[in-house]
């Protein structure tokens, strides 16, 4: 009776070929995917830099439902918060809405001293847009002092228009509390690219990983 013939199941590039062989076959392999990782990592970063360029400019209503008014004692830091919970860029817009009121664009020290006496511009139609052309730091009062002594007056520090290019620090975005029966928070517009970049890194580094364990195999 002839003897039994046994084979033994090797991976792909680990066949019955010599172990030289085996060896080039998985290091060709190994370097392949290390190389379709770095192209698939500079693609999804394209991407991700695209959409963030292509986001449209956001509009703000100044003070939300509240809109543009005099303030009473208790609430005289409602639109220095309301500003703090906002970040804004280059394009964005402001619309103010009032009644009886205006809204003064001044320098830092008419803002601080209530002064509307020399404005770099006055509005008074009751719905005021304006809209943010380059960085930096802008100043709105009301144009009356009174008003403004009671904390009519807001401070915004506009970005660029690209992230990452400057040494700004981003204030975190805290929505308004949602009002009764409001619908749910849409999603942000760019998590969708994340989730995917997030999966296709996943993938990467998975296939990287099976090709060293094939390497360390065979050696």
């Amino acid at each position: 009776m002839a003897p039994l013939q046994y084979h033994s199941y090797y991976p792909l590039c680990c066949s019955t070929e010599p172990k030289e062989a085996m060896a080039s076959n998985c290091f060709f392999t190994f370097f392949c995917v290390a190389v379709l990782n770095i192209l698939l990592l500079i693609s999804i970063t394209k991407t991700s830099t695209s959409a963030a360029a292509a986001a449209p400019p956001h509009e703000f209503k100044v003070g939300g439902t509240h809109g543009w008014h005099r303030l009473d004692q208790n609430h005289t830091h409602f639109y220095t918060l309301w500003a703090s919970r906002r970040t804004f860029r280059v394009g964005d817009s402001l619309r103010f809405e009032y009644k009886n009121d205006s809204v003064v664009v001044v320098e830092k020290w008419a803002y601080y001293h209530c002064n509307s006496s020399n404005p770099i511009s006055v509005f008074n139609d009751g719905n005021t847009l304006i809209t943010l052309e380059k960085s930096g730091p802008i100043f709105f009062i009301s144009g009356d002092p009174d008003h403004c002594r009671d904390g009519q007056r807001l401070f915004i520090d506009v970005l660029q228009l690209h992230p990452g290019g400057g040494s700004h620090n981003s204030p975190p975005v805290v929505p308004d509390p949602p009002q009764p029966d409001s619908p749910g928070p849409s999603p942000l517009p760019n998590s969708g690219i994340k989730i995917f970049s997030n999966s296709l890194f996943s993938v990467s580094m998975a296939a990287s990983t099976a090709a060293a364990f094939l390497l360390f195999m065979i050696a």
